[in-house]
């Protein structure tokens, strides 16, 4: 049995130089794509709609788009999300898997694709495995220019009674454009994936802060650790094949320490769900619920009250008017990467890390004790 490691339990050391933040560069490439943020919005229905894709896109962020969610499944969405967030907590559960039993419409993937692609946005959309034949030929031709495949746990290699699943490198030549899959939190599960020919991997089973597989089925390893293994993977594969795979850690990053140990962990770039669903572009209206929620026998998502906190360019880019690390997460990350002397995400990769407990008890007890109710 392996000791494994989260967020709230790792420290960065500070660098023997200091770079002021302005200095720093943090940009993430995928494809031919680059973006100034290197955070990615969760293809979740309460974060993700054309216009909260198109916002952040601007702001130098990627959205993803679920395209298996409400919005190419209502041409009204807003009318189901007024259900969704004005359901009672004994009833939201029941109601999410009798709204997402509603078919997917084909007519409805492509105008919501035109809507972000006619802002000039970089359109992101975001499909389950089982769907990904019969959607993702529909998507490309909407347009979009990066495809993300994505289950609760992804594999390169499935078992089913069905003759032939979805083969990643046909997968890859068919679409011919930036393919990231996920999610995976092990080195073998993620070097597999790279050798099918993939541009990125999403690294995280459970961490969401709407998700509850780890409570469902008992899966899931800690992001530090996992996200360390998965970037172990991308090394072996770059050194093989000369191809670099970006690693994005998908889920648990609450605060900008959080995000900072991410990338200090091995992440080119984050995907973050619950920071984002607070922001007042958010189409969930304060309310958050996971993709597995509206499963129809084993739901691995519940519904959670995250509230509205501030506009996106706040939470990304500040001014911070909070001071629990949950706004300006950009400006968190210059900082963080400054007094780490990392000048990029790659050196970044390179600051050290120690196991620290006690990094958010030491010295905190008046905090401690002003947030007890």
């Amino acid at each position: 049995m392996e000791r494994a490691y989260g967020f709230d339990e790792v420290a960065l050391v500070p660098g023997d130089v200091t770079i002021n933040p302005d200095q720093v560069n943090t940009d993430f490439v995928v494809g031919n794509h680059t973006f100034s943020i290197p955070i990615l919005a969760s293809a979740m229905d309460a974060i993700v709609d054309p216009a909260f894709a198109i916002e952040l896109s601007k702001l130098g962020g990627l959205a993803v788009l679920n395209l298996e969610g409400i919005h190419t499944r209502y041409e009204r969405p807003g009318e189901v999300l007024d259900q969704i967030t004005g359901a009672p907590e004994r009833e939201v559960t029941s109601l999410l898997q009798r709204i997402y039993s509603e078919p997917i419409k084909e007519k409805l993937i492509g105008q919501r694709i035109s809507v972000i692609k006619q802002a000039g946005a970089i359109c992101a959309v975001s499909m389950t495995p089982a769907n990904t034949k019969r959607l993702a030929p529909i998507a490309k031709d909407a347009g979009i220019d990066i495809l993300v495949v994505q289950s609760t746990v992804t594999t390169a290699r499935h078992i089913s009674k069905s003759y032939r699943g979805l083969i990643l490198p046909e997968l890859c030549q068919q679409m011919s454009l930036p393919i990231i899959v996920g999610n995976c939190c092990t080195y073998d599960s993620a070097l597999e994936l790279m050798r099918a020919g993939i541009d990125g991997v999403l690294v995280g089973v459970g961490p969401g802060a709407a998700c509850t597989t780890r409570e469902v089925i008992g899966v899931g390893v800690p992001q530090v650790t996992a996200t360390l293994a998965c970037a172990a993977a991308r090394e072996t594969y770059l050194n093989e094949s000369g191809k670099y795979v970006s690693v994005i850690t998908d889920g648990g990053i609450r605060t900008g320490g959080d995000l900072c140990k991410a990338f200090a962990s091995g992440a080119d770039a984050v995907m973050i769900g619950s920071p984002l669903a607070q922001a007042t572009e958010a189409p969930g209206r304060g309310y958050h619920w996971g993709m597995s929620h509206p499963h129809p026998t084993l739901p691995r998502g519940t519904r959670v009250r995250v509230g509205t906190t501030a506009p996106l360019e706040q939470i990304l880019l500040g001014p911070t008017s909070v001071t629990d690390g949950t706004q300006n997460l950009a400006g968190a990350l210059r900082t963080g990467m400054g007094v780490c002397s990392a000048r990029n995400i790659k050196e970044m990769h390179n600051v050290k890390m120690v196991i620290a407990p006690s990094i958010k008890t030491e010295g905190k007890h008046f905090q401690a004790i002003q947030n007890v109710p």
